[in-house]
């Protein structure tokens, strides 16, 4: 069994940063991911308010954080699931894939969240088959097609404009009479000529045989429904934090959010937790930057006094 000073689940921006501060103060690290190193980052196609960095995609901003990491000695396992977890005592124990197993005195937890869906029985029949939930990975499969956007926060209009260099035609669906985005993002996608938006409307079916050719949306103030051809279909509603496997260990609400105090540390002695799984009101690269310094802080603290 390998042992090291902490174990970060998740490489994200807040697992990396925390890698790169612990790897720094000359701590052994290991970083475990269930997919690619980067977290949800690497599907946004524009990263242009990272502060000292002009206009970077998610995917290389994601790389060069990984690259550093890797530079102070991190250990970064990607696409590896953890089939086995103790972390309420003293020491920590992780199984990963049923067959390598690692112990540590502290733990960091960075596991970020996973897109939201309709919950529509349509929508999983045609995932993969014209639904998308990443402009950045599958925009360019939908060139010169009529597509249409669900959402209406950051994400669904900065993804819109965005999808707009491939599609001929992008309609922006809304559930509600104003959006959630920041003014600068509501105002280009406002002004896009290749842009259309349906507001205080939901997508109540998608249609198709084979693959998506429409989808079914309902005025939210009248009932009536309209058929709009697509052929495909992105969903931007925000993210449900990756907890599950936490819940009987820490404290976590009922949004599913990690509870932590302002050091970051959760209610058992050694585990932190950073980035987009705690209990906080904003999440961008920036703050989950932040959390995985504080956290990475915290545990030297922690193991400095250990």
């Amino acid at each position: 069994m390998k042992k090291y000073d902490t174990i970060i689940i998740g490489a994200g921006p807040a697992g990396l940063t925390a890698g790169i501060y612990l790897a720094r103060a000359k701590r052994s690290v290991l970083i475990i991911d269930s997919g690619s190193a980067g977290g949800q980052m690497i599907l946004t196609h524009k990263i242009a308010n990272y502060p000292g960095v002009l206009d970077i995609s998610g995917y290389e901003l994601a790389n060069n954080m990984k690259k550093q990491a890797k530079s102070f000695g991190c250990k970064i396992l990607s696409s590896s699931d953890i089939t086995k977890l103790d972390i309420a005592g003293k020491e920590k124990f992780i199984q990963v894939d049923g067959e390598d197993d690692f112990s540590a005195d502290s733990v960091i937890i960075a596991t970020g969240g996973e897109p939201r869906s309709l919950g529509l029985d349509s929508e999983k029949k045609f995932k993969g088959k014209g639904i998308s939930y990443c402009a950045t990975c599958d925009g360019d499969f939908f060139q010169d097609k009529d597509i249409v956007v669900i959402g209406g926060g950051n994400s669904a209009l900065e993804e819109a404009v965005s999808l707009t260099k491939y599609a001929s035609s992008v309609t922006i669906v809304h559930q509600f009479d104003h959006f959630q985005g920041y003014e600068h993002a509501i105002r280009e996608a406002q002004d896009h000529p290749k842009i259309k938006i349906i507001l205080e409307s939901d997508v109540e079916e998608f249609i198709g045989d084979e693959s998506l050719t429409s989808v079914r949306i309902k005025s939210n103030k009248d009932g009536s429904t309209q058929d709009l051809n697509v052929t495909g279909g992105f969903i931007f509603i925000g993210y449900i934090p990756r907890t599950s496997v936490f819940k009987d260990i820490l404290d976590i609400n009922n949004r599913g959010e990690i509870l932590v105090d302002s050091d970051l540390k959760t209610n058992v002695k050694g585990v932190f937790a950073a980035g987009d799984v705690i209990e906080k009101k904003v999440r961008q690269v920036t703050t989950a930057v932040s959390d995985g310094s504080v956290a990475a802080l915290g545990v030297i603290d922690f193991l400095n006094s250990h």
